[in-house]
């Protein structure tokens, strides 16, 4: 598979989360959180590719979610919040990426993390979405969903953005 094709497939995955997450997904919502499909791909992309390309995924996925409507805040701030969990997944790749469980314990660290850093950032930048007092139950709701839908998708995420290293020597 080439550089090329790969780069499309992850530009491809990322649009199509985003687009999910803030078309399909209010459907499903919860005191108005959803899953969030795009840290999702984050993880997925820092587990099978690399911190490096979890970290760029995380930036686009992040900057995509902060522009997509009906986003009320400030931009940047999922972008930060994608990038550092890019970061966490990363650091914890080589136990993540051969076991089940501790990968589930990444996406919830991570979302723990990515939600955390969004709520904060808010509250600094005087962007109010979540009142302080309610910010606990957000942050725990939005863990307990990306927790329950990891296993149904971060899998063949994984697959898909994987490298083959008898398909890069063909390459």
């Amino acid at each position: 598979m080439s550089a090329l094709y790969r780069s499309l497939v992850l530009v491809a995955v990322v649009v199509l989360a985003v687009v999910a997450q803030v078309a399909v997904l209010p459907v499903v919502a919860v005191n108005g959180v959803v899953p969030n499909l795009a840290l999702l791909v984050v993880v997925a992309a820092s587990l099978a590719r690399g911190p490096e390309v979890g970290v760029a995924v995380g930036f686009t996925a992040g900057l995509l979610l902060d522009l997509a409507p009906p986003a009320e805040h400030v931009a940047g701030r999922w972008a930060l919040a994608f990038v550092l969990a890019a970061i966490l997944a990363g650091r914890v790749r080589g136990d993540a990426r051969h076991s089940p469980l501790a990968a589930l314990a990444t996406v919830g660290a991570c979302s723990f993390v990515a939600t955390s850093v969004f709520a904060l950032s808010g509250q600094v930048l005087g962007d109010h979405a979540v009142p302080v007092g309610q910010m606990l139950g957000v942050v725990f709701l939005a863990l307990l969903w990306d927790v329950v839908v990891a296993p149904l998708i971060l899998p063949a995420l994984m697959r898909l953005l994987e490298r083959s290293p008898a398909r890069e020597l063909a390459a």
